[in-house]
């Protein structure tokens, strides 16, 4: 009896001890549509949003759908029967029948992976959306110029909305080494351009805000010595957001005009400017209502009464003097 105990006893810890690792296995849900967070080698935007992530997801799709029609036409999707039809002579072949089962895999995989696709980002209030066959800064140029000249308000909870076109380790040499290669379009000679970098950490407290940005900018200095830096009205902006122990980077044009790419704040940016132009006005109105009236007063005072006023003011100075 004690015998058969032990094996027993063997057996639920040997199940325990594989149960743990099968947990962590399921941690990472991918649910078949490519990686379900933040990865290297991703390209895509991102999205901080005011406590809604759900909404915010939902009004990215239809944000960005809405304006990858217009710029890269409707999204295809494949034919997987039409891909897989073939004829009763294909089937009976061995070679040709492994050739469809990989094409049915092939098919099935592309047709889960979008040209949008969300995935965690590792931070609250941050939604990335991995993009594929769409270059980030662009789609989001794009989008703003246009909410920038229509004026028109299409999202409520979303905030800023940021391209990301490359991602490496947040760490200092990693990020030196990725970007050297990673900024020569816009920086190495003849490229040329005024620049800032903005820095932005979220869940990661290794990294040194004045390193980092002191060795980019060192490297676009490097690149080519005529690119300058203009903290006020840069030809070229370098974003640089780290999430965890990702670094995303990109380099963007019209970052001051576009209000640092927040969406909320560029389609109300000429109201706003009207309204502190008609307020500047009114205020300037009233100063010179107060500059009329003063002239108006000091020109009816009469002489005698001028007399007397210096008469009364001499009291007034000694004591200021004795104070």
């Amino acid at each position: 009896m004690a015998a058969s105990e032990q094996p027993a006893a063997a057996m639920k810890r040997r199940h325990k001890a594989q149960y743990v690792p099968g947990q962590q296995a399921k941690r990472p849900r991918g649910g078949g549509g490519g990686p379900r967070q933040l990865e290297l080698g991703m390209q895509g935007i991102l999205i901080t949003c005011n406590m809604n992530e759900r909404k915010c997801v939902g009004e990215a799709y239809s944000l960005l759908n809405e304006y990858g029609d217009l710029l890269y036409g409707p999204e295809k999707f494949t034919d997987q029967d039409g891909r897989l039809s073939g004829s009763e002579e294909e089937e009976d072949d061995v070679e040709a029948a492994l050739k469809k089962e990989v094409d049915q895999i092939r098919t099935s995989t592309e047709q889960k992976l979008r040209r949008f696709q969300s995935v965690e980002s590792g931070a609250n209030n941050v939604v990335f959306i991995r993009t594929l066959g769409v270059e980030p800064e662009n789609l989001v140029h794009h989008i703003l110029k246009d909410l920038h000249t229509t004026k028109k308000k299409k999202t409520r909870v979303i905030l800023r909305m940021l391209p990301i076109s490359g991602t490496c380790k947040a760490f200092v040499e990693d990020m030196k080494k990725y970007s050297e290669t990673f900024f020569e379009p816009w920086f190495k000679a003849p490229n040329k351009g005024t620049f800032q970098i903005v820095y932005k950490a979220r869940n990661n407290s290794h990294m040194s805000r004045e390193e980092v940005i002191k060795e980019l900018a060192g490297i676009v200095g490097s690149l080519n010595p005529e690119n300058k830096v203009d903290l006020n009205n840069p030809q070229y902006t370098i974003v640089v957001e780290i999430i965890k122990n990702v670094c995303c980077l990109s380099v963007v044009k019209d970052y001051v005009l576009f209000r640092k790419y927040n969406l909320q704040e560029v389609v109300k940016s000429n109201k706003e400017e009207l309204v502190q132009q008609n307020l500047l006005s009114a205020s300037q109105e009233e100063k010179l209502k107060e500059i009329n009236l003063a002239e108006e007063d000091s020109k009816e005072v009469k002489p005698e009464d001028k007399g007397q006023s210096e008469e009364e003011s001499k009291p007034n100075e000694s004591d200021s003097q004795q104070a």
